[in-house]
């Protein structure tokens, strides 16, 4: 995926962050990881790896957020981006 495109899809998982935070009032710091990573889909400047380690991070979170259990779908897809994030 060229960095172009990764920046794209950072920008769709951000604006799916801020419709959940949104939403829901009471999320206890599930993005903290991702704001702690201090990178944003507007810092073209940042490495394709930096992007692609928000990508995982945001996906995990908002996975993790919409999983009932480590089992479920979602569970299995938080764990999935982690071992994603992992190798960048």
């Amino acid at each position: 995926m060229q960095k172009e495109e990764l920046i794209q899809l950072h920008t769709l998982f951000v604006q799916i962050k801020k419709e959940i935070e949104r939403q829901c009032k009471d999320l206890n710091g599930a993005f903290k990881e991702y704001e702690k990573l201090g990178v944003l889909p507007h810092h073209v400047h940042k490495s394709k790896s930096a992007h692609k380690k928000a990508i995982f991070i945001l996906g995990k979170e908002i996975a993790k957020l919409f999983a009932h259990s480590e089992f479920s779908e979602m569970g299995r897809l938080a764990q999935r981006f982690d071992r994603l994030l992992a190798k960048v």
